[in-house]
C-alpha cells in the first residue's frame, strides 16, 4: 500500500476540513464546516501551489440559524462556486430541516452576490455540476419509510438557474433525481460522496453500506438505472468523498477505516493507503473526508471527527490537518 505523507497542517481557524474544488488558477479549494467547535465559523480556503494558505471568504450564515456548515462544494463553468451548507449534521434540533445549497458569486477577493437554491434541507452533503445541473447527495431522509426499516436517501438534480427551492425531504419532491436503501443496520448513514465517471456515468458512495452505485442515464436526462457498481467489504468500509481520474479509476475516502480505496474501471476494489488512529501531523490519514487529485498527487482533507462504533478514529485532536499519496 501506498504511504500517506503530511500535505499541510491547516490554520487555526479550520477545525474539520472537508469538500474540495480547483479554481481556474490551479488553485486548491477547501471548504471547511468546522463542526468540531461552534465558535468556528463556516468557511472556504485557498492553497496556493506552493502550499500558502489563505481564507478566502466565510460562508454566508443561514438568517434562522445564524450559521453555515459548507461541506461539499463544487464549480460551474464560470466559476461560480456552489455549496452544500449541512446544517442538520450535528443533530441538534434547532439546526434540523435548515439544509441547503447555496450559489456563490466570486472573484479573488470573495464573495460578490449570492442567493439560495434550495433550503429546508435534511442533510446535503457532496455535490458534482455537468450539463447545466447540479447534483447533491442527500444522506438522510428520515422522513420516508422504506418497508425495510432501513434509511432512505437520495441525489437531488437541480437546474444551475434555479432558485428559492422549498425541500419537503419527502419522495414527493420532484427535483430527487434517485433513491439508495442503506441495508447495513450499524451504519444507517446514505448517499455520501459523487462523483461522474470517464464513461459519463453517475457514481454515488452508499456510505453505511460501504457501496458505490452507477447510476445511468436516459435520453432525456433522467436516471434509467441505479445498481451497485462496486463492493467490498475487504477493502472498502465506508464510501465518503470521491474523485476520478483520467483513466476512469474513482478514489474513495474511506471515512470510517481511515484509508483511501481505488475502484477500477471494472469495478475491483483496492485499498491503496490506511493510516491507524492518529493525529494526522506524521501524514496519517486522519479520518479522510474527500480525496482530490491535484498536481500529480492525491490530497485527502482530513475530517477528523466522528467517533462512533465501526470507526479507526478515536478522538479530535488540532491542529487539522491534510495528507497526501502518490498517485500512479
Amino acid at each position: 500500500m501506498k504511504q500517506p505523507r503530511l500535505f499541510t497542517i491547516l490554520p487555526d481557524y479550520v477545525c474539520t476540513p472537508d469538500g474540495m474544488e480547483i479554481d481556474q488558477e490551479g488553485n486548491l479549494i477547501l471548504s471547511c464546516p468546522n463542526y468540531a467547535d461552534d465558535s468556528f465559523k463556516g468557511c472556504v480556503v485557498k492553497i496556493d501551489k506552493d502550499k500558502n494558505i489563505t481564507k478566502w471568504f466565510d460562508v454566508p450564515v443561514h438568517p434562522e440559524t445564524g450559521i453555515a456548515r459548507n461541506m461539499g462544494i463544487a464549480f460551474d463553468a464560470d466559476y461560480n462556486l456552489y455549496v452544500c451548507d449541512n446544517q442538520g449534521w450535528s443533530g441538534k434540533e434547532e439546526l434540523a430541516f435548515k439544509g441547503r445549497v447555496l450559489k456563490l458569486i466570486v472573484d479573488q477577493d470573495g464573495i460578490k452576490s449570492w442567493k439560495v437554491v434550495a433550503d429546508g434541507m435534511e442533510h446535503p452533503n457532496g455535490i458534482r455540476i455537468r450539463g447545466g445541473y447540479m447534483y447533491v447527495t442527500q444522506s438522510l431522509l428520515s422522513k420516508v419509510e422504506d418497508p425495510s426499516g432501513h434509511l432512505v436517501s437520495c441525489v437531488y438534480r437541480f437546474g444551475l438557474d434555479e432558485e428559492n427551492i422549498h425541500i419537503t425531504n419527502t419522495l414527493e419532491d420532484a427535483h430527487i433525481f434517485t433513491t439508495f436503501v442503506t441495508d447495513n443496520e450499524a451504519c444507517q448513514y446514505g448517499a455520501d460522496g459523487i462523483v461522474f465517471g470517464k464513461d459519463g456515468n453517475l457514481y454515488v458512495g452508499n456510505f453505511g453500506d460501504g457501496a458505490v452505485h452507477r447510476i445511468t442515464f436516459a435520453p432525456d436526462g433522467s436516471a434509467a438505472s441505479n445498481e451497485v457498481f462496486a463492493k467490498d467489504p475487504e477493502n472498502l468500509t465506508s464510501t465518503d468523498g470521491m474523485i476520478c481520474d483520467g483513466e476512469g479509476n474513482i478514489y474513495i475516502a474511506d471515512f470510517s477505516a481511515n484509508a483511501i480505496a481505488k475502484v477500477y474501471p471494472d469495478g475491483r476494489v483496492e485499498r491503496i493507503a490506511q493510516s491507524p488512529d492518529c493525529d494526522g501531523l506524521d501524514g496519517g490519514l486522519d479520518q479522510p473526508g474527500e480525496p482530490i487529485i491535484w498536481e500529480g498527487r492525491i490530497v485527502a482533507s482530513c475530517f477528523d471527527l466522528v467517533t462512533d462504533e465501526g470507526k479507526v478514529n478515536t478522538r479530535h485532536e488540532m491542529p487539522a490537518t491534510m495528507s497526501e499519496l502518490d498517485l500512479d
